[in-house]
């Protein structure tokens, strides 16, 4: 039982060792989000389901989506064209899989020229692909409208 206790630590370290000496995993997610955000502010879905792994999904409060470039297609249709991505935090799963956590903010204007903004939460799960960390998962929740406030 101790043993197995030990060979289970042992591969831990080792992989976050790996992780870590092949790069933080930090820059890394840093590194999709700036590609990710350089293709959304193109208009260009099919360049960010290329940062996806094969499989990967994107989920969001309609649901989950394995049609990224379409997806995305969608958003731009809709009159988004500029996003930022913030990465908080990351963290390495052994030596070929990663998780993060940032924000996230969408701009542009709808058909009517109106200006309109949506943003909130972001986290995802990275495995390496090809030999490059790719998303295999995506979930995006907006932020809750503020709370209304009360008269008495």
């Amino acid at each position: 039982m101790l043993r197995a206790c030990f060979s289970c630590l042992f591969v831990a370290i080792v992989s976050l060792s790996a992780m870590a000496a092949d790069g933080d995993p930090k820059q890394k997610v840093e590194a999709i989000a700036s590609e990710y955000a350089a293709s959304f502010n193109k208009q260009d879905g099919a360049g960010i389901a290329a940062l996806f792994a094969a499989g990967g999904i994107h989920v969001n409060p309609a649901g989950p989506r394995s049609d990224i470039a379409e997806f995305y297609q969608g958003a731009f249709k809709a009159g988004f064209d500029h996003e930022e991505i913030t990465v908080d935090q990351a963290w390495p799963l052994g030596s070929d899989m990663a998780l993060a956590i940032g924000a996230y903010r969408l701009a542009g204007k709808n058909q009517n020229g109106a200006p309109i903004e949506t943003g909130g939460i972001w986290t995802a799960t990275y495995v390496t692909e090809g030999g490059k960390l790719k998303i295999r998962l995506l979930s995006a929740m907006p932020k809750p409208p503020p709370p209304k406030s009360e008269v008495a």
